[in-house]
């Protein structure tokens, strides 16, 4: 049963970071495995938080998985949870926190990256398990340089010196 779990700490502010995340319409300009996105539906929940009903294509080569995930985006807590809900997978629970953090200069957080999954194929698991679980490590990655890009960061301002 793979998990995995990750703080990073960047240069941009939690609100930023939620935003970034929040937006998985966008996922296929950026993130590792990730082909295509389709939102099915956005709801406004009982308790007042968005909840992204969403198809995720991922893939490599001639592999292609096609799952459905709720996300539900609790911005007052800085944290989105991602619930797996129909797919190649037995389970699969995804989650983000981001905490703005004191001193430096300029916005700084950490971001919480988990993720718990197994496959409902065992066979697949075996094929595709160590490719998902190398993107899983890159998520965090590619979710910082997209942020650079979009938000400017310390790329951006060592081009410019």
């Amino acid at each position: 049963m793979p998990s995995f779990r990750t703080t990073r700490h960047v240069r941009h502010s939690a609100a930023d970071m939620f935003a970034l995340v929040a937006d998985v319409g966008a996922y296929p300009q950026f993130l590792p495995l990730c082909l295509g996105m389709r939102v099915r539906k956005r709801v406004i929940n009982e308790a007042g938080l968005e909840v992204i009903i969403a198809d995720m294509t991922a893939g490599y080569k001639a592999i292609r998985e096609t799952f459905t995930s709720k996300v539900t985006l609790d911005p007052a807590q800085m944290q989105i949870l991602v619930e797996y809900i129909d797919g190649p997978f037995k389970r699969l629970e995804n989650r983000w926190t981001f905490r703005d953090l004191e001193g430096g200069a300029g916005p700084q957080c950490g971001v919480e990256f988990f993720i718990d999954y197994e496959f409902r194929s065992r066979t697949l698991g075996l094929v595709v398990g160590s490719l998902f679980d190398t993107a899983f490590r890159k998520f965090s990655e590619a979710f910082e340089r997209r942020a650079d890009i979009l938000y400017g960061g310390v790329r951006d301002a060592a081009a410019r010196a």
